[in-house]
């Protein structure tokens, strides 16, 4: 069985999101025409599906918080960053926070991805505090 670490090395978001859509797409004919010759997704392939849900939501959470790290470089406020992403700037800062603590913890336990210290100091000085 492929888990999210193993497909995340081999999708990108793009690609990631093809494939379950894909399954997702099959998945949902087969229940809808059972009498069809819709062939039903096998328990690997379901398996498969759930796992790039999660590979699907981390890339998509490391763009979010790089876009994030964007507009605090580009001078954008937490106000308009918590607007921006629906919700005020203090749960967009907290979520910014987790994110960092998140990728430190990461980069600690294997070594290479996530962000390392000096990283994590800087991703944390360009966040500062909700204004």
């Amino acid at each position: 069985m492929a888990t999210p670490d193993d497909l995340e090395r081999q999708h990108t978001l793009i690609t990631a999101t093809r494939r379950y859509d894909d399954l997702r797409m099959r998945d949902a004919l087969a229940a809808m025409n059972p009498d069809d010759d819709s062939p039903a997704l096998t328990p690997a392939e379901t398996l498969e599906m759930l796992a790039l849900s999660e590979v699907v939501i981390r890339k998509a959470g490391y763009g979010r918080q790089a876009m994030v790290r964007s507009a605090r470089a580009a001078g954008v406020s937490w106000t308009q960053i918590g607007a921006a992403l629906g919700t005020s700037k203090q749960a967009a800062w907290e979520a910014h926070q987790r994110w960092i603590e998140d990728q430190t913890r990461h980069h600690e336990q294997n070594g290479y991805q996530g962000l390392d210290p000096e990283a994590a100091d800087e991703a944390r000085g360009l966040a500062g505090r909700p204004d």
